[in-house]
């Protein structure tokens, strides 16, 4: 049984991302809240909805997304975006050949791609973050009534102070045995190239045996299907199931889709 969820200040996230836990919240929060003192841990923190919601002291935060984190670090350092931020198919295919031009050069760790992720991202088709096979962003403009845009994150850089930035793969993380962890890894569904080499079955299965040696609590989530249920309770999670609601879809369907929680050590 989960307890009654409890209310959660937050800050909304920067970016649109496919998959976003912000929902979740309320599911996470009573669990977190015994545990608020033990640093956080999100080995796939994408858009960044629950690590914002439930606003950890000390975090260590991780993508496979290079990109990714490149804008999070800027704005804990305080960025300021002034490039012109405007929604228009000419200016976008512009923005997205000179971020491509910035990878293909070694720059891609610098402000200016970070302020170029971000309206990149704003602005493209339904939020999503796509790179070929060359490692270079091709995902389309958007289509959209208005965008929203902001030049400066100085109360985001306030909350990132004590938060640990890092790229790479999960299993590279060095964990303090007591914190808490929450994965999110990309669903278990065919499309997963949020990021350059994607995430196959057998990363879901390393993701679990990574994990089975941390003593902390440990709370991970997915779409659910027959083999994720099999493979977390077959590891010793307790596993809950809960009607999500689908954010971003390529073929319109908004329909709940079902999503599992799966606890251990809590």
């Amino acid at each position: 049984m989960i307890a009654e969820p409890l209310s959660s200040p937050g800050l909304p996230p920067l970016l649109k991302w496919a998959g976003g836990k912000r929902w979740l919240i309320k599911h996470l929060e009573p669990y977190w809240n015994k545990h608020r003192e033990r640093p956080f841990v999100e080995p796939f923190v994408g858009g960044m909805g629950v690590t914002l919601g439930l606003r950890p002291k000390t975090a260590l935060l991780n993508d496979a997304n290079p990109h990714l984190i490149n804008f999070y670090r800027w704005v804990q350092q305080g960025l300021h975006i002034e490039i012109p931020l405007v929604y228009d198919r000419t200016t976008y295919l512009a923005y997205r050949a000179r971020f491509n031009q910035l990878i293909r050069q070694g720059r891609a760790d610098t402000a200016e791609a970070a302020a170029l992720f971000y309206y990149l991202n704003r602005t493209g088709y339904n939020g999503l973050c796509r790179f070929n096979a060359s490692g270079e962003f091709n995902v389309p403009f958007g289509k959209y009534k208005t965008v929203n845009y902001q030049t400066n994150f100085l109360e985001y850089k306030a909350v990132f102070r004590g938060w640990t930035f890092t790229s790479g793969d999960f299993s590279s993380l060095d964990i303090d045995p007591e914190a808490f962890v929450y994965a999110d890894p990309p669903y278990d569904v065919e499309f997963t190239q949020y990021s350059p080499g994607g995430f196959s079955w057998s990363d879901q299965v390393r993701l679990v045996e990574f994990l089975e040696r941390h003593r902390g609590p440990v709370v991970i989530s997915n779409q659910l299907t027959d083999r994720i249920y099999d493979l977390y309770t077959k590891s010793g999670y307790t596993v809950i199931t809960l009607s999500a609601p689908r954010r971003i879809s390529c073929n319109g369907n908004r329909q709940d889709a079902l999503e599992v929680l799966a606890f251990k050590n809590i």
